[in-house]
């Protein structure tokens, strides 16, 4: 499928297009603002459309307004495409709760509905609780952002305490992707309902942890999608972690990953010099690399972005470099001797959802 992405430059949407490429074959026509301007000649030909974009920071007529404008252009687009293309909304629960933000949530699906309805297609309106998760811009995307930041940074936010319900990012992203195949016209993916505190008691724990290279209990859902966003608010200020020698006339040991609870798996390897591992990313999984004998290059790469940040190595002052979620990694052998390299994963490798995604640092 051609599907065309609006908002594809913002959290959801940037989440939704790395999904995308990791999981799928379908071509992603990727709108954000800067193409706003060419959407209806963008969405000729298209085969869904996934409506992301939107305002929630506004003026309160400027947001109600905002997200009807857009899905009148949406909907416009989708008129003229010429290929009667699936439209899928990424709502949100408080559509139609009577505030500026869920009336115009509300009337943006009216709007989208309809325009499906006009041209034979078909209409999903998905309706996504409050998100989180990995490069969410703190102060503005969720106080879970804002929280991973402060906890990473020896800042204490400000808390209001209350019950909510959480969906990572890459859950919602999934939820938009079945909805292109789905029969049904609502969707509602459920998250996980904890408090505010909660949430702030787990990334500061998981912080201080983590400042000295020690990983925490990982159980599967919150508990590790909170961790790797705390992660992802660290690097690559935060990075790479030291790890302290204990040497004695025998000689010197080093810990190198001091696991604190949940699965876990090691593995050691050695690369010729010139030679280069890795060319992969994760969406979930937790990796450690720890040179301990040689000096290499460790290069990440921003899914979907150029962005790169490299670190240089060596056995002679072991250092963690974990790697964020969603980025492109490898490591290279840059000196004359055989590199030795200790890796460390929070799971076990699973032949069947290995969660590793082949793509190459440099593109």
């Amino acid at each position: 499928m051609r599907i065309l992405v609006t908002g594809a430059g913002g959290f959801l949407g940037w989440h939704t297009r790395v999904r995308l490429h990791a999981r799928s074959q379908h071509e992603v026509v990727p709108v954000d603002r800067s193409a706003w301007p060419q959407l209806a000649d963008l969405a000729r030909g298209i085969d869904a459309i996934v409506h992301i974009a939107g305002v929630n920071r506004a003026p309160d007529a400027e947001v109600e307004q905002g997200n009807v404008e857009l899905a009148r252009e949406v909907a416009d687009a989708a008129t003229s495409a010429g290929s009667r293309p699936r439209i899928v909304y990424a709502n949100s629960i408080q559509s139609g709760n009577g505030t500026p933000y869920g009336n115009g949530k509300s009337e943006a699906a009216r709007i989208l509905a309809d325009a499906a309805a006009a041209i034979g297609s078909a209409f999903v309106d998905v309706r996504l609780p409050n998100l989180y998760g990995e490069h969410g811009r703190p102060r503005y995307n969720s106080f879970v952002a804002t929280f991973a930041h402060a906890v990473s940074h020896g800042e204490t936010p400000q808390i209001t305490d209350r019950e909510v319900e959480l969906l990572h990012v890459q859950d919602a992203a999934q939820a938009l992707i079945d909805a292109l195949a789905t029969d049904d016209a609502l969707v509602r993916p459920a998250g996980t309902t904890t408090t505010v505190s909660t949430v702030y008691t787990l990334l500061r724990d998981f912080a201080a942890l983590y400042a000295s290279g020690d990983i925490p209990p990982l159980e599967p859902g919150l508990a590790t999608n909170l961790f790797n966003t705390m992660r992802a608010a660290r690097f690559p200020e935060l990075y790479p972690i030291s790890l302290t020698p204990r040497s004695d006339p025998r000689g010197t040991l080093t810990e190198v990953v001091r696991n604190h609870g949940g699965q876990g798996q090691t593995f050691i390897s050695t690369t010729k010099p010139g030679i280069t591992r890795g060319e992969h990313f994760h969406l979930r999984k937790v990796e450690r690399f720890a040179v301990v004998g040689g000096e290499a290059t460790i290069s990440l790469r921003k899914v979907l972005t150029d962005e790169v940040v490299s670190f240089e190595v060596t056995g002679d002052a072991p250092v963690a470099v974990d790697m964020p979620t969603m980025w492109v990694h490898n490591i290279t052998n840059t000196g004359s001797d055989e590199l030795t390299t200790i890796f460390w994963a929070n799971e076990l490798f699973n032949p069947e959802d290995p969660d590793t995604y082949p793509e190459p640092v440099q593109r």
